[in-house]
């Protein structure tokens, strides 16, 4: 008999990542306060339940994608959550919350006798869809073990230790130095194209050198030169990303002149671009700072 696992939140991460598990052979619960998102993955397979305790009462393991951390707490820890359900016993937080709300949902799962695995992704929706993310997991060792054959269907699955919070940590690193790479990368780009360089000659010359980096090698070939921005992340998402990278650095006493610099700019980018555009529209606030529009010749 195929395990039954549970996923909530089905969204542009979400969803894919519970397609390649029920294509591995899992029996999936899933619930989204989207219909339309539900009723795909039931399409597939999946069984419907009508809320995170649903889905909680019905399976021992319950993964999470989420957009943020309220959301995060609201699903898990709310009146009708994750927590109420009846045979729950591993909550596995996928979502980016930061290590703080890691720690905090933790203890209150642990109160009723549930584990919370502090485990982010990272990949973005492309990586999700092929099954190459990053999985990121705090839990005891024990649990790993048991998790990992699983979690291997979505990613490259790395265990950063037993605390919760410690994949949080790794995840906001991580997506630190992405959004740094974005937001350096286009600066670059706006002030050759400004001086009289193509852009697109340029991303070449950098993807040979020593600047190459995650957004010249593969954000704007995708994205910006060809004017689609449709990666898939939008800035809000980042926003917040780095905002948590910055207080969890605080907590921490660790400080971080250049987040804090890259922060101002993807607030700028949310505020004057749009939360719900793709991040990869950072460049057009450089744009328009610079009067100048990066695209392929």
């Amino acid at each position: 008999m195929a395990r039954q696992v549970g996923f909530i939140g089905l969204g542009k991460m979400g969803e894919p990542m519970a397609a390649r598990l029920l294509a591995a052979g899992y029996a999936l619960v899933v619930h989204d306060v989207r219909p339309e998102s539900v009723a795909g993955l039931v399409a597939k397979g999946a069984r419907a339940a009508a809320s995170p305790a649903a889905v909680a009462a019905a399976v021992d393991t319950v993964l999470l994608s989420l957009p943020d951390p309220a959301v995060v707490r609201q699903v898990t820890l709310g009146p009708d959550g994750v927590i109420a359900g009846s045979k729950v016993k591993a909550v596995l937080d996928l979502s980016t919350t930061g290590a703080s709300m890691a720690r905090e949902i933790a203890a209150a799962l642990a109160a009723k006798g549930i584990v919370g695995v502090d485990s982010p992704v990272s990949g973005g929706v492309a990586g999700a869809v092929k099954g190459t993310l990053a999985v990121m997991v705090a839990c005891p060792k024990p649990l790993f073990a048991d998790l990992e054959p699983m979690l291997k269907h979505i990613g490259k699955v790395f265990f950063i230790g037993e605390r919760p919070g410690m994949g949080q940590t790794m995840k906001l690193a991580n997506n630190f130095l992405s959004a740094t790479a974005l937001a350096a990368t286009s600066e670059a780009i706006v002030f050759g194209v400004k001086a009289g360089l193509d852009p697109a000659t340029m991303i070449d010359v950098i993807n040979a050198g020593s600047g190459r980096n995650s957004a010249s090698q593969d954000k704007f070939p995708r994205a910006i030169l060809p004017r689609t921005f449709d990666f898939g992340f939008t800035t809000s998402l980042m926003y917040k990303d780095m905002k948590l990278c910055l207080e969890e650095a605080a907590a921490a006493g660790a400080p971080m002149a250049v987040a804090t610099a890259v922060r101002e700019l993807w607030r700028r980018t949310f505020e004057e671009i749009g939360g719900d555009q793709d991040f990869t529209t950072i460049v057009k606030l450089l744009e328009r700072d610079a009067g100048v529009e990066v695209k392929r010749s």
